[in-house]
């Protein structure tokens, strides 16, 4: 890997190596939780502009017409958000010489307030062949982070970091691009209105404002709407006609009939990829996350191969055609908690190196950890093939954004993934994602009320890890159900540090029996914190409100209150005090009686407010009525409907 400073370049692939598909992923960190970024391209010819209007990809112009680059989307990381960009390099029009790689902010949010910027440059198998960091954004509305550009009959990227203060339409000018300022502003108001479909998701242009760069002449300018009418799902449902509570309505994907664990894998599997191959918009969302080309998707179940003296068959095979070539993925699934085996995916990689074939994918239940292997296998013997690994849970997140969010093209496959949906989600699918705390987690619990738990418990670890994706999952949910980029929260060492993150967090959990989370939530007050104390058995959701500007206590508290007049009555809410000391702290049931008992004796001014929600804990470890999962799940979406989404800013 190349780690690339600004204004320096590198060759993507040495030593012979053809071109092929590479994924450019930009990611960040936003310490508030408050803002987004959008990435968008320029296809630009040999005189460094682009040739026409369609060259410009953004959000709402995710694609080339000949699928050659496509935006991705957005998906949670480890520490914050990745928005990446798939480029087939073998596939540009031989008259485009640069590909530009650039990102903007809206609502006057700027690049200096996010954190950990960073560009790479993957290849097919999901290795790095280039990096950027940018230490040093400041006041900048969009920023040129990057250029894959050809050279001599090679592909080479350069490290730019050149950023606007002028906002996209700045940005797109100097490429020959002619963006309406004022509809840019218009725009950046609207996605920046609470309750705006658009807030905290769309950047500073509207689709109708791009237009190509004016001629000399006196003709008006044309508005271009480049994206087609997209179909989700209606939110209100049909009128149910069942004439009794019992009769269950019929389904295209039924879980009648799954009586073990391989009824459900075979049923899953066959499910999977038959929506991937008539579905375009799903199947390729899948296998973008494996780098896999734009291409025509085809998909086979129980495919055989020789292996040694036998035979083995992997659960399916999914291929990809693109410009006379192919791509292929082998598939093993594993639904409920059946455990993914170690010989089987070695045999499968042994298999995909002998025939050539790019991926292997896995995909079960649990939520691969950042730096560790879903499963172990000798890398020697399968350098040139990828072990990629995805969960069910990532796999509704796509279909669910779609399906409620996204949209497709046509309304038989947004009712195709309706249903497929329906089945990923019932009990006896077996795809519900992470749903096990682990054997672990009763060890560990009693462990902390004897007082005998340590930091150098292995159990703690096991607990922590599941902790970690548990949080995740939680952030592909909310993700999918608000349409947003919803992560973790880490700083400092946390963030990149995987084992070091995994260290403290046993430290916290033996020294004081507690679990603590933070996700970021676009378009809310701030960061939802969650935490678990497993010595009292609650589970606790905060967010900080900042206070109304009024001139007395009294009336801050009475605004604060009127956005509360639903929520649950034992919700603690705490006074914070511009000169950092410690304010009252109330419970709202008492305070809808006597809002004044918020107000500081001292007459301390109230910078903002703590807002706390107390609930039972779980004590079994899966996700069933009583399970640790499914309290977590309940009382953060609780917290969210009740509390955090009823608020407005601060006037």
């Amino acid at each position: 890997m190349h780690q690339l400073t600004k204004g320096a370049n590198a060759e993507l692939f040495a030593g012979g190596n053809e071109p092929g598909p590479v994924t450019v992923a930009l990611s960040w960190t936003d310490p508030t939780g408050a803002g987004d970024a959008d990435v968008s391209v320029l296809l630009l010819g040999a005189d460094g502009k682009v040739r026409g209007d369609t060259d410009f990809l953004f959000y709402n112009c995710p694609a080339t017409s000949d699928g050659s680059v496509q935006l991705l989307g957005k998906v949670p990381t480890g520490s914050g958000t990745q928005d990446r960009i798939l480029v087939d390099l073998a596939a540009l029009p031989a008259e485009v010489h640069q590909v530009v790689l650039a990102a903007s902010r809206y609502a006057g949010a700027t690049f200096g307030e996010l954190a950990e910027l960073r560009l790479a440059v993957l290849d097919g198998g999901g290795d790095t062949l280039v990096a950027f960091d940018i230490p040093d954004a400041g006041e900048e509305t969009a920023f040129v982070f990057g250029e894959v550009y050809r050279r001599g009959g090679a592909w080479k990227f350069r490290a730019v970091g050149q950023g606007y203060r002028s906002g996209l339409g700045g940005l797109a000018g100097d490429f020959g691009i002619d963006v309406d300022q004022e509809e840019e502003a218009a725009q950046a108001e609207r996605a920046a209105e609470p309750g705006s479909p658009a807030a905290g998701t769309d950047p500073a242009v509207d689709p109708a404002a791009v237009a190509p760069a004016a001629e000399p002449s006196a003709a008006p300018k044309r508005a271009v709407r480049t994206a087609k009418k997209r179909v989700t799902l209606p939110k209100a449902a049909k009128a149910d006609l069942a004439d009794h509570p019992s009769w269950k309505q019929a389904r295209l994907f039924s879980v009648a009939g799954l009586k073990n664990e391989l009824d459900r894998e075979n049923r899953a599997t066959a499910t999977l990829l038959a929506v991937m191959a008539e579905v375009p918009e799903f199947g390729r969302r899948i296998t973008a996350m494996f780098n896999a080309p734009a291409g025509t998707v085809q998909t086979f179940t129980e495919t055989s191969f020789k292996h040694g003296d036998g035979t083995v068959r992997p659960d399916g095979t999914i291929r990809v055609s693109r410009a006379g070539k192919i791509w292929t993925a082998l598939v093993e699934t594993k639904t409920g908690g059946s455990p993914l085996k170690s010989e089987q995916v070695q045999a499968y990689l042994d298999v995909a190196q002998r025939h050539g074939y790019e991926t292997v994918i896995t995909l079960s239940n649990d939520l691969a950890l950042e730096g560790e292997p879903p499963v172990t296998v000798d890398r020697r013997r399968a350098r040139k093939v990828a072990l990629r690994h995805l969960s069910w849970a990532e796999v509704a997140h796509e279909a669910h954004l779609l399906c409620h969010h996204d949209g497709v093209v046509n309304p038989a496959h947004a009712w195709l993934l309706s249903e497929f949906l329906h089945y990923l989600r019932h009990e006896n699918s077996g795809c519900h994602g992470f749903q096990n705390m682990g054997p672990a987690w009763v060890t560990v619990r009693n462990a902390i009320s004897e007082g005998t738990l340590r930091a150098g418990d292995r159990n703690a670890l096991r607990v922590v890890e599941n902790w970690e994706r548990l949080t995740r999952q939680l952030c592909l949910r909310l993700g999918g159900e608000l349409g947003v980029p919803v992560s973790p929260v880490l700083r400092g060492k946390r963030r990149t540090e995987p084992a070091v993150r995994r260290a403290q967090a046993v430290d916290e959990l033996a020294a004081g029996g507690r679990m603590r989370s933070e996700l970021a939530v676009p378009g809310l007050p701030g960061p939802i914190v969650l935490e678990a104390d497993l010595r009292t058995g609650r589970i606790e959701t905060t967010v900080e409100v900042a206070a109304a500007e009024r001139s007395r206590a009294l009336t801050r508290v009475q605004w604060l209150l009127r956005q509360l007049a639903d929520a649950p009555a034992e919700l603690r809410i705490e006074a914070l005090t511009a000169d950092g000391g410690p304010g009252p702290c109330e419970l709202l049931r008492a305070l809808r009686v006597e809002p004044g008992l918020l107000v500081p004796a001292d007459g301390a001014e109230i910078r903002a407010f703590r807002l706390t929600l107390p609930a039972g804990m779980g004590t079994r470890r899966g996700a069933e009525e009583t399970g640790f999962i499914r309290s977590v799940d309940t009382v953060v979406d609780r917290f969210l409907n009740e509390v955090v989404r009823v608020l407005k800013p601060a006037e």
